[in-house]
């Protein structure tokens, strides 16, 4: 146990220093780093009780308690400002930290008026008047938190998959399984943590070992994920050369457009003409807003356009376009290795051609070609 505390001590504090130092850092750079130290923080407090220090030193105890809190806050607002181009937190955003702060001050008595005698003695158990009424408030506080903001990343990162595939031709920089998996492990850790809370101090069941090693392990197993995603992970928004009020965010903005008919009309056959004379596709780092400005259009304009005309976003409104390159390319040309050619037609990466090939095909590209050659 206290192996796996120690490595997700060192890990929180030394992916918060590399996300701190990271060049051409945004918020949500920010934000993570400040969240993995509160992380190597709250691991620290729980080594100090796990190693038996709270009883030296009884100033530590519950210290770290309302720490994790914080966790569904900082999730949550990841999540959000990746699809905000915002230097800096809104006032309105601290609200979330509100539980945090108010359970300190519910502590404060007990820090600052128990004695040293007095806060073992809640410690062990034998006074029950903090150690009792506070714990379940908290705990169920706990519950709460996790599953709320839990829901509300999720929600988020629909939206932001959504924003980004209507943006940008290729994800493989931005994409978003990462986030999914990052508010899965969240999630996990939160259920694993209230299940053995609940099994342990409501019912009074004895787990034969120390329970706790269940969800701290899922935690250093986060902090080891999600500091690695974070630092790989490049912002939406330096990502191209594109502004936040350029995004085209909801298909919703349609209904409300100004765009014509019969404009829409020519601008259709426009951009199908331009797409086949010019290959903008071939462009790997090609945005909406860089195919819209070739058109005299409005980014908004130019997704409602290949929305309702193509029935697709503008991610895959590309994507069909270089999976066809590619077929031409290989049936033309058997000298280059299938990669090559995929690189040669407009794909940035193996595992966003091998995706997005089988996606518009059923089959893998070696497949789909060696059908060809029959």
């Amino acid at each position: 146990m206290g192996f796996v505390l120690n490595i997700g001590i060192v890990l929180s504090i030394f992916l918060g220093i590399l996300l701190f130092s990271k060049k051409n850092k945004v918020l949500t750079d920010n934000l993570l780093a400040v969240w993995l130290f509160v992380i190597g923080i709250h691991l620290t407090g729980y080594f100090l009780f796990y190693k038996g220090y709270w009883e030296i030193y009884p100033d530590l105890i519950g210290v770290t308690a309302p720490l994790p809190f914080l966790y569904g806050p900082f999730l949550y607002l990841y999540v959000l400002y990746s699809i905000k181009s915002e230097s800096s937190l809104r006032k309105i955003d601290y609200l979330h930290f509100a539980p945090t702060l108010m359970s300190y001050l519910l502590m404060s008595h007990f820090f600052f008026f128990y004695s040293a005698k007095e806060k073992v003695q809640v410690y062990k158990g034998a006074m029950d008047d903090y150690n009792g009424t506070l714990a379940t408030i908290m705990l169920v506080g706990f519950i709460i938190s996790g599953i709320s903001y839990t829901i509300l990343a999720y929600r988020k990162l629909i939206k932001r998959e959504k924003v980004v595939k209507e943006n940008f031709s290729d994800t493989s920089r931005i994409n978003l399984r990462w986030l999914r998996y990052t508010i899965i492990g969240i999630g996990l850790f939160f259920i694993v943590g209230t299940i053995v809370s609940v099994l342990r101090e409501v019912i009074g069941f004895q787990f034969p070992f120390n329970a706790d090693i269940l969800f701290y392990s899922i935690l250093v197993g986060f902090i080891v994920f999600i500091g690695y995603s974070g630092i790989r992970q490049q912002d939406l928004f330096t990502s191209a050369n594109i502004k936040e009020r350029e995004l085209v965010k909801t298909e919703s903005e349609y209904k409300k457009s100004s765009l014509k008919v019969e404009v829409a009309n020519d601008k259709h056959q426009e951009l199908l003409d331009f797409m086949e004379r010019e290959k903008p596709y071939l462009n790997n780092k090609l945005t909406i807003s860089e195919l819209a400005e070739e058109l005299s259009l409005s980014t908004n304009h130019l997704s409602q356009i290949i929305n309702q005309y193509e029935q697709v976003n503008f991610h895959d409104f590309i994507n069909k376009y270089r999976v066809e390159e590619f077929i031409l390319k290989a049936q033309e040309d058997t000298s280059f290795s299938l990669l090559g050619l995929a690189y040669d037609s407009g794909f940035n990466s193996k595992s966003t051609f091998n995706t997005v090939f089988k996606k518009f095909k059923s089959l893998t590209p070696s497949q789909y070609i060696s059908k060809l050659k029959k």
